[in-house]
């Protein structure tokens, strides 16, 4: 086979193929948790990147051997830097702003991850990209219960999206069960009233701080007559 005859010291060798193979796996497996999330990168994104990564090493590390020579060397660590400042295009791609919060931080956390683990494994650092990959599991799924038990800050907002039916005062209420149950609301927005039913119903979001249960707080304004729907946007760590 080809990559038999042209053996290892060419750079292009079984323990080269075993390079990408390590950062296919490991890709992967980053990916594959970013797929069940749902989120805008997922498995095959992941693989590219980390697949790609791999591939620049050991470009940087053989792909120049044939044209050294009296007064001719090149520095390899100067792809692995562009890498590094590359992938943060892909990364900045991947986060966006919807109503003050902001999306996608985590997902381009694990891309640059990925693409590190990739360089790792395209220079032959299989132990290192096992731990960091080992180490995302362990931050994704270790850490999100910790973080869902840490006491919330009462400056942390969050955004209350109220669907309800125009003129049977249920904002008035709602403002004041907000107030009641410890929450200052910070801002207002409206959205276009529309017709159903025969009836005219408002969206509105609200930014509330405190305390205080949230998700308490959603249920009682569901419990409000004449309102339709409540959902909360607290932002997803996991994002």
């Amino acid at each position: 086979m080809v990559l038999a005859s042209l053996g290892a010291g060419a750079g292009q060798g079984w323990a080269q193929a075993g390079d990408l193979a390590v950062a296919l796996v490991l890709s992967a497996a980053i990916g594959l948790e970013r797929e069940i999330r749902q989120k805008s990168a997922g498995l095959r994104t992941h693989i590219l990147v980390g697949l790609g990564a791999a591939l620049f090493m050991l470009v940087s590390k053989y792909g120049f051997a044939d044209v050294l020579g009296d007064g001719v060397s090149f520095d390899p660590s100067r792809v692995a830097a562009q890498i590094v400042s590359g992938i943060g295009f892909i990364g900045g791609g991947l986060i966006f702003v919807r109503r003050d919060a902001v999306k996608g931080l985590t997902t381009a956390a694990a891309i640059w991850l990925t693409a590190g683990v990739g360089m790792a494994a395209g220079s032959g650092l299989w132990v290192l990209a096992v731990l960091a990959t080992g180490v995302h599991f362990l931050v994704m799924f270790g850490l999100t219960p910790l973080v869902a038990r840490l006491p919330r800050s009462r400056f942390a907002p969050s955004r209350l999206r109220l669907t309800y039916l125009d003129g049977r005062g249920v904002l008035r209420h709602a403002l004041d069960l907000c107030g009641s149950r410890g929450f200052t609301v910070s801002e207002m927005s409206l959205e276009r009233p529309e017709e159903a039913r025969g009836e005219r119903t408002v969206t509105m979001w609200l930014s509330v701080h405190g305390r205080a249960s949230v998700c308490d707080l959603t249920g009682d304004l569901a419990d409000i007559e004449g309102m339709l729907a409540v959902a909360c946007d607290e932002g997803d760590p996991q994002a």
